[in-house]
C-alpha cells in the first residue's frame, strides 16, 4: 500500500483549483443560508449561468474573455432577483423546491439541442479561457512537492482562484459585522421581530441572495476557466450538495467555515478514494466494491456517513457555533 500516494492525492485535492472553486460555492451559500436562512438547494444554478456567461460571450459571441466574466457575474446577479422576487415570501421548504427546480431546468434547457447554437447544446462550448492562460506568470514545469505536483496551468489557475476565495472571505466577514450584516441575522433569526422594528425583511433576504448569487456566478467563471469549457452535465444537484456539506462541516455563518471545510471535504473523499483504488489493486475488496463506478459510490457512502456523524455529535460544524445552527433548523 502506498500511503504516500494516498495522502498526497489528498492533499492535492485538498489545495487544487476545483477545491478552490468549491470554496467559492460554499461562500456563496454561506452568505445565502448561513447569514440570511435562505435554503437555496439551487445554487449550482447561479454557477451554471456564471460559467455560461462567459463562455457563451467568448465562443459563440467572439468577444473578450475579459467582457465575458462581468457579464457571467451580473447574469448570476440577475438570475437572483428573477428567483427572489416571486420566491422570498414563501416558505422555507416551498423556496427551497423553487431553488432546486430551477437550476435544474436551466440545466436542461442550457443542453437542449433547440439552444446548440447559443450553448452548444449537449456538447457545451470550448476554448472560453485562452486569454486567462496567456498571460500565465509561471514558467511551463511542475510545481509542489512529493507526489503533490501541479503542472503550471493548474498552479496559475489554483492561485488565482485561492486568492478570490481569501478576498472574498474577508469582505463577507467584514459585511458580517456590519450593521447590515447584524440586520440581516435579525431577519433570519426573527423575521417578525425585525419587522416590528421596521426591517425591510424581504428586501435583506434579496441583497443576500443576489451577493450570494453574483459569488457563486464567479465560482461558475473560475469553474469554466479551470476546465476552458463549459459544459450543463457538469452542474448537477450533487455540486449543491457538496456544497452544503462543505459549509455545514465548517460551520455556517462562519468566516473560516467554507474554506476549512472545502479543504477537509476534498482531502477525506480524495484520501478514500484513492484507498479504496490501491486496495482493489491489491485484491482487498469483496466483489461488489469491484470497478471505479462501486469504488465512487462506496467512497461517497462513507463521507455521507461521516458527515451524518457530525451533524449528530457536533451539527455547528467546526468552527460554527450551535445557537446559530439551532436557528437555523
Amino acid at each position: 500500500m502506498q500511503w504516500d500516494v494516498i495522502f498526497g492525492n489528498g492533499a492535492r485535492a485538498a489545495i487544487g483549483p476545483d477545491a478552490a472553486i468549491y470554496a467559492l460555492l460554499a461562500i456563496s451559500l454561506n452568505v445565502q443560508y448561513g447569514y440570511a436562512g435562505l435554503l437555496n438547494l439551487g445554487v449550482v444554478g447561479f454557477m451554471l449561468v456564471g460559467a455560461y456567461g462567459l463562455a457563451i460571450i467568448v465562443a459563440t459571441a467572439g468577444l473578450s474573455m475579459w467582457i465575458g466574466i462581468p457579464v457571467g457575474l451580473l447574469a448570476a446577479g440577475v438570475l437572483a432577483l428573477l428567483m427572489g422576487l416571486p420566491t422570498l415570501r414563501l416558505r422555507a421548504d416551498y423556496f427551497a423546491i423553487t431553488t432546486i427546480a430551477v437550476a435544474e431546468i436551466l440545466r436542461l434547457v442550457t443542453r437542449s439541442r433547440s439552444l446548440e447554437g447559443l450553448t452548444g447544446g449537449p456538447f457545451g462550448l470550448q476554448q472560453v479561457a485562452d486569454a486567462f492562460y496567456s498571460i500565465n506568470p509561471f514558467p511551463d514545469r511542475e510545481y509542489g512537492f512529493g507526489v503533490v505536483q501541479f503542472s503550471e496551468q493548474r498552479m496559475w489557475v489554483m492561485t488565482v482562484t485561492w486568492a478570490l476565495a481569501l478576498l472574498l472571505t474577508g469582505l463577507v466577514a467584514l459585511l458580517a459585522s456590519s450593521p447590515w450584516g447584524r440586520a440581516l441575522r435579525a431577519v433570519r433569526e426573527d423575521e417578525d421581530a425585525a419587522r416590528s422594528l421596521g426591517k425591510n425583511a424581504v428586501a435583506f433576504k434579496m441583497q443576500a441572495l443576489v451577493v450570494g448569487g453574483m459569488i457563486g456566478g464567479l465560482a461558475g467563471v473560475m469553474f469554466a476557466i479551470r476546465s476552458t469549457s463549459a459544459n450543463a452535465e457538469s452542474f448537477r444537484s450533487d455540486v449543491t450538495f457538496f456544497a452544503y456539506t462543505i459549509l455545514i462541516l465548517g460551520g455556517a455563518a462562519t468566516k473560516l467555515g467554507p474554506l476549512v471545510g472545502t479543504i477537509i471535504f476534498w482531502f477525506t473523499l480524495s484520501t478514500i478514494e484513492s484507498f479504496l483504488r490501491q486496495a482493489n489493486r491489491e485484491g482487498w475488496l469483496p466483489g461488489f466494491l469491484e470497478g471505479s463506478e462501486s469504488i465512487g459510490a462506496f467512497t461517497l457512502v462513507l463521507v455521507g456517513l461521516a458527515l451524518a456523524l457530525l451533524i449528530v455529535f457536533r451539527p455547528q460544524g467546526i468552527f460554527g457555533n450551535r445557537n446559530e445552527i439551532r436557528l437555523q433548523t
